[in-house]
């Protein structure tokens, strides 16, 4: 129980470790350090997939904050094992394939691999927390680790402009996510994943529930790069090639995905998470793959196929979500397999794309560009990765025998049984989930074909390129040829993929269909003459009259101008937002000290003021008082009189010694209340601080005659009198509103408990000892930031930043 808590962390601390490995073995490459784990974490899964594959789960909790209900809770189940074991097994892989692809002499390795497998344990993390508050804690940290990734080749604009682009979408919608499990949370009373599952039937008329799956699914689509959220994920590729590998095509990705998986047991069967689901997501398969055309960068070509395919996922997720309208029936069965075929084309996507970018990163590396205008005729200079090409190209295209082709097959059923639905009025709209499929699936196989022949066949042209090709290292093609192997091995054996890992997958996510018959489909790659194979052959011959007529229709592309598309709306409103800030934060940030004191007493004044009078928390009970004798009296006229000097007084001279005497006269109240330690305390502290203001202020002008006029002077006036005012109106609404029964027995007992004979100093030195020491820690921190800052100061001619 507790070792799935210490796998997840596994990652994020040998994380911390690698810049240390990286000091003590200057020679060796971290890559072969951090490999160990995934491959230890890969193993662990595996032997997981028997136990998993029996419908059996594991699930732990370890406490953390109870009164907040926050536990670090995980569970393992068919649906995050699947997860599990494409973050490990993938990033096996990627980790592999860095090793040969990034130079450890030009790269900062240690920052690398730091980042990345600080992304993989933040990412187990998500897929694993059955705590809505830790799975969001996760989730966000893959946002923050995915940033660094992104930014890796920081000094680069395109890379930073990347991924600042990807961190500001992603995080909006988790934040969006955020407030979505706080609503649930209000309707449920628990942060329990599995528990809120448990309870779906009476929280559905809950006022909260649609707001609550409005935002949760905020926070899918954009980590999921869903329309119109899509637009960061072709900047993203900006990092490196593995980490695009990794992050764009088998993670991070991904988590949308599950987190519409991992929810459809409580909002599948409502008419709003099917639309929107269903809806964006084939709008997004359309639209990723009609914009993959035109790409003339591979990577980008790869970036949008990717929004594509998972808008493909994302709108099986939907229409299956159907099956739970009215409860499990053996007549809702047909709407189960969409998201059966949901979760097999999640793994062969992995399988394939990972292996594009690989071969895609591959190309770049060794012939120097991925300008599609450029490339050609390698073909006979890298032939394994042409064959490595061509299997995952076609894979992505949906032809046999790779596993595309029964996952698009299976995609195509589900859409058309979408046609006959009943449910959610599809009578009128179903009949645009199959055309809209059929025609983003075209375009799907277009750009498949594009990324083999314009780069592989056709002319060769030595004079475009930046490098002589050839042939990558067998250590930079040992994983692409292992997901190419996957990619032909699950069109062979299918079912068995089925039998461990689909199947409790789809029971996970439809817990109510376990006991109903036919819930789990036989994969086979020939079902005979029907209309999906019909459309297949369309999509082979259309696809391939596109890709030759290219160059005759591509005029279409006009109709959506660069100037009007969604990236520059949001770069619109990026800079507008800048712009704006920086006029509001002109007019509050002037430079001048007493403006800032009036912003934040006049705050203080404003909201605590106001909540005590709008709450009627103003209640002054004297009855227990003591009553004031006249020595008290005498002290508080003194006070007061030195307060009001402070306000009239001529020089800072003047000030600083009234200010003195009101410090001295509340010693001498410690003498009279029989604190004598806090009066020595008070007049320590008092006469330093009077030593230092009267230190600093003879160096100082005299306050000009503008300074002492009435229009300066009152704003001061009326703060001052309104903070002395709140604060004794907070004081004396305290003593009358007691609540809870006073503490202060429980410290007259400090000499038995703490030792201590003094019960000021033993609550300081030893009841708040955890809260004198993190006061400690915190200067201590602030120390060794600034001794960094000094230390690790960049030499003057170091490299430039690319700022244009």
């Amino acid at each position: 129980m507790i070792l799935i808590h210490v796998l997840i962390l596994i990652p994020i601390l040998t994380a911390f470790l690698i810049p240390i490995i990286g000091r003590q073995f200057p020679k060796l490459h971290l890559g072969w350090a951090a490999l160990a784990v995934p491959i230890v974490l890969f193993s662990f899964f595996v032997s997981k997939i028997p136990a998993i594959s029996s419908n059996e789960t594991i699930a732990g909790s370890m406490a953390w904050i109870e009164a907040l209900d926050l536990h670090f809770a995980v569970y393992l189940d068919g649906l995050s094992l699947i997860f599990t074991l494409l973050i490990t097994g993938v990033g096996s892989l990627v980790v592999l394939y860095s090793i040969f692809y990034l130079s450890k002499e030009r790269e900062s390795l240690s920052h690398f691999y730091a980042y990345l497998l600080l992304f993989m344990g933040a990412m187990l993390g998500v897929v694993l927390s059955d705590n809505l508050m830790v799975l969001y804690l996760f989730w966000e940290l893959t946002s923050i680790s995915s940033f660094l990734l992104i930014a890796f080749w920081f000094r680069r604009k395109k890379s930073r402009y990347g991924a600042q682009k990807s961190f500001l979408i992603t995080v909006g919608g988790g934040i969006s996510m955020l407030v979505g499990f706080i609503m649930l949370k209000v309707m449920t009373g628990t942060n329990s994943v599995q528990e809120i599952i448990a309870m779906r039937d009476s929280i559905q008329e809950h006022e909260l529930f649609v707001p609550a799956l409005v935002l949760i699914l905020l926070g899918a689509f954009t980590k999921s790069a869903q329309f119109p959220f899509h637009i960061w994920l072709p900047d993203a590729m900006e990092a490196p090639t593995p980490v695009s590998a990794y992050l764009h095509s088998a993670t991070m990705v991904k988590a949308g995905l599950f987190l519409v998986a991992r929810f459809t047991p409580v909002f599948g069967g409502e008419e709003t998470w099917f639309w929107l689901v269903s809806g964006v997501g084939i709008f997004t398969m359309f639209w990723g793959s009609f914009s993959a055309v035109r790409q003339k960068d591979l990577k980008a070509l790869l970036a949008y196929s990717t929004i594509s395919q998972l808008g493909l996922i994302m709108s099986l997720f939907g229409l299956g979500s159907a099956a739970l309208q009215g409860g499990a029936s053996t007549e809702s069965v047909v709407y189960t397999k969409a998201i059966y075929a949901a979760l097999f084309h999640l793994v062969n996507h992995s399988t394939f794309k990972g292996a594009l970018f690989m071969v895609v990163g591959i190309v770049d590396h060794e012939v120097g560009t991925r300008d599609i205008r450029k490339l050609g005729g390698l073909i006979s200079l890298m032939p394994i990765t042409f064959t490595l090409a061509v299997i995952s190209s076609f894979s992505m295209a949906g032809l046999p025998p790779f596993n595309g082709f029964l996952s698009k097959e299976m995609f195509f059923t589900a859409v058309l049984n979408a046609n006959e639905m009943t449910v959610f009025s599809m009578e009128t709209w179903g009949l645009l989930f199959p055309i809209i499929a059929w025609v983003g699936s075209i375009f799907t196989f277009t750009y498949s074909m594009i990324i083999v022949y314009r780069t592989f066949l056709g002319p060769y042209r030595r004079e475009k390129l930046e490098k002589d090709p050839h042939e990558a290292p067998i250590g930079m093609l040992i994983s692409p040829i292992v997901l190419c192997a996957m990619v032909i091995l699950l069109f062979f054996f299918p079912n068995r993929l089925s039998e461990y890992l689909l199947s409790p997958a789809m029971y996970s996510i439809l817990p109510a269909y376990q006991n109903v018959e036919g819930i789990i489909p036989k994969i086979s790659a020939w079902h005979g003459f029907n209309l999906e194979l019909f459309m297949t052959a369309g999509v082979v011959v259309l696809g391939a009259f596109l890709m030759k007529t290219f160059r005759f229709w591509n005029i279409v592309y006009d109709l959506f101008p660069e100037h009007r598309s969604l990236d520059r709306g949001y770069q619109w409103i990026l800079s507008k937002s800048e712009r704006g800030s920086k006029k509001a934060t002109d007019r509050y940030m002037t430079g001048f000290l007493p403006n800032y004191l009036y912003y934040i007493y006049g705050f203080l004044l404003l909201m605590l003021g106001g909540t005590l009078w709008l709450t009627g928390s103003i209640v002054i009970d004297t009855s227990n008082d003591a009553p004031v004798s006249l020595y008290e009296g005498i002290m508080v006229f003194i006070m007061a009189t030195a307060a009001a000097g402070i306000l009239f007084s001529k020089s800072r001279m003047t000030a600083t010694l009234l200010n003195g005497v009101l410090g001295y006269s509340i010693a001498i109240f410690f003498v009279l209340f029989r604190a004598p330690d806090l009066a020595l305390t008070q007049l320590v502290v008092e006469t330093v601080t009077t030593v230092l203001f009267l230190l600093c202020f003879y160096h100082l002008p005299e306050w000009s005659k503008e300074d002492r006029s009435l229009k300066v002077r009152l704003p001061k006036i009326a703060v001052s009198i309104g903070m002395g005012v709140l604060t004794v109106l907070i004081a004396l609404s305290v003593q009358g509103n007691k609540l809870f029964d006073s503490i202060s027995s429980y410290f007259e007992n400090s000499y038995e408990l703490a030792g201590g004979r003094n019960i000021v100093n033993s609550i300081l030195g030893d009841f708040r000892a955890f809260d004198t020491m993190l006061e400690v820690v915190v200067l201590f921190i602030a120390g060794v930031g600034v001794y960094t800052l000094i230390k690790l100061k960049a030499d003057q001619g170091g490299d430039e930043i690319e700022r244009k």
